[in-house]
């Protein structure tokens, strides 16, 4: 004989209250209880789906988006589309394994000397986290980037200027990662994802090619990466013979006036031997940006005009 629960039961065994057991119902969130003369009677179905609901939170999905995962639940689907190939996104996009690193190893990385302004930057970019209840111990999520950093500090770059680069650097990555999952979107999971609900098969399937993705992304930046360094290295590190130099290339100059404010705020930032070069950096980031941002919807538009066609 399955169980049944009165709302408080029904509580106590889901670990929810009584209050959100009732917002779940008025949301569409659970199925109605069986009416019993003057009483509400829940099933096992109930503490299921009081489970399941549970989980999705955890995960970070909002009310809103397990509502729509209602269809799924009702068909008697599951959650396999949900949890197979939304599992995938949700693992870990790379080997490393984040590791600790005292204040004082920290200091001698990168030079020996207490540089508070540069630990607060690497906790602004999540270079460092701190570790709850520890001043003098912290968590560094990628070693690698860290490696990296302490490279080209001994290399002479300074940890200001290094900061700077890491900013433009992730959003030009952030960039080339929208167009890799909108890439793959529209061309690998099209067809997982119409207006028909998907099968368990289906879902395993798209889980599958999430995981055969992971590898591509990187290695596909690796490869476009490898291709450029060996085209500017070649044009700008190459040696070349004593005594022969390169004249530099003639560049036009103009004067733009900016406020006062704006030049305080970005020496504050990168000190004021290197503001001019920010300023120059961030606006061609811009240009850059918006010229991808135009190019991009006219590709789409033609994709369909030929679609349609």
């Amino acid at each position: 004989m399955s169980a049944e629960y009165r709302i408080e039961g029904l509580a106590r065994e889901s670990g929810a209250t009584v209050r959100t057991i009732r917002g779940y119902l008025d949301r569409g969130l659970l199925p109605r209880p069986e009416r019993r003369g003057r009483a509400n009677v829940y099933g096992e179905a109930h503490l299921a789906r009081l489970r399941e609901i549970a989980d999705l939170l955890d995960r970070g999905y909002s009310l809103a988006a397990v509502k729509e995962l209602r269809e799924a639940w009702d068909t008697g689907r599951g959650l396999g589309w949900v949890l197979g190939p939304a599992a995938e996104v949700d693992g870990p996009w790379t080997d490393e394994e984040a590791v600790r690193i005292s204040r004082a190893e920290l200091d001698e990385r990168f030079g020996g000397e207490r540089d508070d302004r540069a630990v607060a930057e690497a906790l602004e970019l999540g270079v460092l986290e701190r570790i709850p209840g520890r001043d003098d111990l912290f968590l560094v999520p990628s070693p690698q980037e860290l490696s990296v950093a302490a490279e080209l500090y001994a290399a002479g770059v300074p940890l200001r200027a290094m900061s700077g680069h890491l900013r433009e650097l992730r959003g030009q990555i952030e960039q080339i990662a929208t167009r890799f999952v909108e890439f793959t979107t529209e061309h690998v999971f099209a067809s997982y994802t119409g207006h028909r609900p998907p099968t368990e098969g289906e879902a395993a399937e798209a889980a599958a090619l999430v995981r055969r993705l992971r590898p591509l992304a990187q290695r596909s930046v690796d490869a476009e990466l490898a291709r450029a360094m060996r085209l500017f290295a070649t044009r700008h590190l190459r040696r070349r013979p004593a005594g022969e130099e390169t004249p530099p290339e003639p560049v036009e100059t103009s004067t733009v006036a900016l406020p006062r404010s704006t030049i305080r705020a970005v020496e504050a930032l990168v000190g004021a031997a290197d503001a001019a070069a920010f300023i120059t950096a961030a606006t061609e980031r811009e240009v850059q940006a918006r010229t991808l941002d135009a190019l991009a919807p006219t590709t789409r538009q033609s994709g369909d005009i030929s679609q349609k066609g």
